[in-house]
């Protein structure tokens, strides 16, 4: 009966303000919740009166505020229009003149609508929700649609309640796609297993637009059952797509099952067959994976409503030092990208792919999030407004109260750990190697020869071929795989983090197992977390929120990542976002060769592949 209740009460008991996300999260065991359900049923109703918006764009009604002088960008006609705009709860009522109670001079600066982030998973900033806002709501991002999918595959519903409990009360609007596949794989050991019945009593809530990227293509094409199960519940909403390299019949079989975009093209001639075959192009700008050098050429006036600017994975470096979605518009700008397309790509472009009728525009009946930036080829963010009212100027928060933290259980679950589980047997003269392709996520197949020392195959530092392991954390089953990579240019030590796409296992990659043991036991202590290791020599950056996201400030998790890369660096790493990097080695969906905690796995094949050849 309880199991029954939830599944009606849990949906119908949510509400939803016009400025901020709330939810009565009711256990249906106890009866003195219902009368929390029944006050949720009355709040469901909308708290703005639409005829006094009427009234107020007719001018019957003082305004809330009045923007004068505003040189508006306007995403629906291409121009740049000089007006002055009328605001009213919240709400943009008209253009002109207007009685306000309260007028802003823009001084005619440009005006555009805030900014709509398409596509990311908030964990990979390894930042609380709350600190995610502060780092991003002074660039000009005003809504995000954000995928749990890091969290629910640690924590699983827990994770993706956690995240909606932390979205309240924040000055940003945060959607979310449910994740799709929890694991990911059967390849890997992941910290839960989602069906479609444990996401179907989130698929009511006003701030879920939809199922999660679909990243199992051959489940798809084969028809599994249980991705089926979620796509026949998700059908009348948006579903997200995770295809790289899909093509020609395959492509249109995904597509057939209801699915409606990509952020995994690597190609323009990939990009250009998807966007044709009706699929929403987001074009990816992330901390690792950068697409968008190779696609903006794509771009044109012909079919830039199909495109959208995403970010996928952003970590707190990159906020703090080059922005959000403002440095993704000022590169596509300066690849050749016209400043008010690439500004739809970023606000109306995808509001409309998610149903976000209220988003991405300065429109009467739109949400008066606004962006005030000095001009089109700086791009550079001065004021932010959300529902009116100023939240951020000259890139700091202002007049915001932010909640507390929401509390969450432990996620390291090992067993005992010795010096001897890291000694890898040598089978053969010859092994696999997984090799780095810079700024891709892909990595290529090598067949190379093996360092065998003492009947043991180990790193060699001279030829840059370093071992690798994934320890898995969640149910102490004591798998440890390992594996070889190259591109690392590690000499000493080693660096290792509990954040592995996408089942988040221990990952650590060293010049020698002893190195590689202290690494991993850090992250052990730590309750997760990334580390450098040399000799004695520990530098951790915890992550006790999942093995994920830090407690801390943005300001604390910026300065601790800089000493880390730092520290990196000086064990030799050649590469730009090591952790990152090392982060993506663990994801099997990607080719072609990657490594879980099961073994060393051939994404094309979906198959496992010795280590020794």
């Amino acid at each position: 009966v309880s199991k029954f209740l939830s599944t009606i009460l849990y949906p119908l008991s949510s509400f939803h303000y016009p400025l901020f996300h709330y939810s009565l999260l009711i256990s249906p065991a106890c009866p003195c919740y219902l009368a929390l359900f029944l006050l949720g049923l009355l709040l469901m109703f909308p708290f703005v009166d639409k005829t006094e918006l009427v009234k107020a764009g007719r001018g019957k009604l003082p305004v809330d505020v009045l923007f004068k002088n505003a040189r508006v960008v306007n995403v629906f006609s291409g121009e740049i229009e000089k007006k002055d705009v009328a605001v009213y709860k919240g709400f943009v009522v008209g253009f002109g003149t207007y009685r306000a109670k309260k007028t802003i001079d823009l001084k005619n600066r440009l005006l555009m609508p805030g900014l709509v982030e398409g596509h990311i998973h908030i964990e990979s900033s390894m930042l609380e929700i709350r600190e995610f806002v502060k780092a991003t709501l002074p660039y000009g991002t005003t809504a995000v649609v954000c995928d749990p999918h890091e969290i629910a595959n640690v924590l699983g519903l827990e994770g993706i309640t956690y995240m909606l409990q932390s979205a309240k009360y924040e000055p940003m609007d945060i959607y979310f796609t449910l994740p799709s596949t929890v694991p990911a794989t059967e390849l890997e050991t992941s910290g839960a297993k989602l069906s479609a019945v444990d996401l179907m009593p989130y698929l009511t809530q006003k701030w879920v637009v939809g199922l999660g990227e679909v990243m199992n293509v051959p489940g798809v094409l084969s028809l599994e059952k249980d991705i089926f199960d979620k796509l026949k519940i998700f059908s009348e909403s948006v579903i997200e797509g995770h295809a790289p390299g899909l093509r020609g019949k395959d492509l249109y079989a995904y597509l057939s099952a209801g699915i409606r975009s990509d952020h995994e093209s690597f190609t323009k001639e990939e990009a250009i067959e998807k966007v044709s075959a009706g699929m929403t192009v987001m074009i990816r700008e992330g901390s690792v994976a950068k697409n968008l050098q190779t696609l903006a050429p794509v771009v044109n006036y012909k079919n830039h409503t199909n495109f959208c600017l995403v970010s996928d994975d952003r970590n707190p470096i990159d906020l703090v030092e080059k922005g959000h979605l403002d440095y993704t518009i000022r590169k596509a700008i300066k690849l050749g990208i016209h400043p008010v397309l690439a500004i739809k790509m970023a606000t109306i472009n995808p509001a409309r792919h998610f149903g976000l009728k209220q988003t991405g525009a300065i429109a009467p009946g739109y949400f008066a999030d606004f962006v005030v930036i000095s001009n089109l080829k700086e791009f550079k963010v001065l004021e932010v407004y959300k529902r009116g009212r100023l939240v951020a100027k000259n890139g700091k928060v202002v007049n915001v109260k932010f909640p507390p933290s929401v509390p969450v259980r432990s996620s390291i679950n090992v067993r005992w750990l010795k010096p001897e589980d890291f000694y890898l047997p040598a089978k053969s003269e010859k092994i696999n190697l997984m090799e780095l392709v810079p700024n891709q996520l892909i990595t290529k197949k090598r067949i190379v020869n093996a360092k065998i020392q003492d009947g043991k195959a180990v790193s060699d530092i001279k030829r840059d071929i370093l071992k690798i392991v994934v320890v898995e954390r969640h149910r102490a089953s004591g798998n440890i795989a390992q594996g070889f990579v190259r591109g690392f240019g590690l000499q000493k030590g080693a660096i290792a983090s509990s954040v592995s796409h996408d089942s988040h296992n221990i990952v650590c990659v060293g010049c020698d197992d002893e190195s590689i043991f202290q690494a991993v036991l850090s992250i052990i202590k730590a309750g997760g977390g990334i580390c450098c290791v040399k000799g004695k020599k520990v530098e951790i950056l915890p992550l006790p929120v999942a093995g994920l996201m830090s407690n801390k400030s943005l300001d604390f998790v910026y300065k601790k990542l800089k000493k880390l890369q730092k520290f990196a660096k000086s064990l030799g790493v050649k590469v730009e976002e090591p952790f990152m990097i090392l982060s993506f080695l663990a994801l099997p969906v990607i080719p072609e060769l990657k490594i879980t905690d099961r073994g060393l796995v051939n994404v094309e094949k979906a198959k496992f592949e010795d280590v020794f050849v």
